[in-house]
């Protein structure tokens, strides 16, 4: 970039976060008061490391998390798509993705900690924020213990989730390999209206059947949407009466 400066090109300007005044900088201030007294910016601010022309990485931050709809929207996007952004490039970008990653893996591993579930919320801390995200529908089995801790997540199918292309066996395979006694299903809708579709309901009352006749109780069904979810056992959809 050539700028006017009497007659001399110059490069361009890119406020690194050690030049910030000290009060202002996302590393200090974790340092100091710890990283979960910083927002999601400050913390995209770090990964950026280096603001752009006419943006300090602080406004840069914000910028991403604001245009983008949070960390989920950043989650959605492909490398190349968060490259294109003014001011990220290539390095930042990856950079980025592979934080998001970790932090998604590390949602993804917190059944090696056997976290006990109590209520269809502690499922959607598990899943909620991955899933969200997603572009297409995943029905994913959650596999529980006689004292309901998690045992492993599954992923058994990725596409449209409906009663005829899902096969009950793929279903309830891994929680007959881990023993499991109970199970919750959870999918997605990426319009991110978590409202049961008739199909929904079908897989459901399918499911529920099969798992009595294994002697493997489905708990619930869980839809995902955006910021929101819903239980069809609450609702009493699909799950015999009497049952919710």
């Amino acid at each position: 970039m050539v700028e006017a400066n009497g007659g001399e090109d110059r490069a361009p300007y890119r406020l690194r976060l050690k030049e910030l005044p000290a009060d202002e900088r996302p590393r200090e201030r974790l340092k100091m008061r710890g990283a979960s007294s910083l927002s999601d910016s400050d913390l995209i601010a770090i990964l950026l490391n280096t603001g752009t022309v006419g943006l300090t990485v602080t406004d840069l931050a914000q910028r991403l998390i604001v245009e983008q709809g949070g960390l989920r929207g950043l989650m959605r996007l492909e490398v190349s798509e968060l490259a294109r952004i003014r001011g990220v490039g290539d390095a930042k970008a990856v950079r980025v993705k592979a934080a998001l990653e970790l932090g998604r893996r590390l949602a993804a591993h917190i059944p090696d900690a056997r976290p006990q579930i109590a209520s269809p919320d502690d499922i959607v801390t598990l899943v909620q924020i991955e899933m969200a995200a997603l572009d297409q529908e995943q029905l994913r089995v959650v596999l529980l213990d006689t004292k309901n801790r998690v045992l492993a997540i599954r992923t058994v199918y990725q596409g449209s989730v409906n009663s005829a292309q899902i096969r009950v066996a793929e279903v309830f395979r891994d929680a007959i390999r881990h023993n499991a006694v109970a199970v919750v299903a959870v999918h997605n809708h990426p319009s991110g209206d978590p409202t049961p579709s008739a199909a929904d309901v079908a897989v459901t009352a399918e499911l529920a059947r099969a798992g009595a006749l294994l002697d493997i109780e489905l708990l619930d069904h869980l839809v995902i949407g955006d910021g929101r979810w819903v239980s069809l056992r609450r609702l009493g959809l699909g799950f015999p009466s009497g049952t919710t």
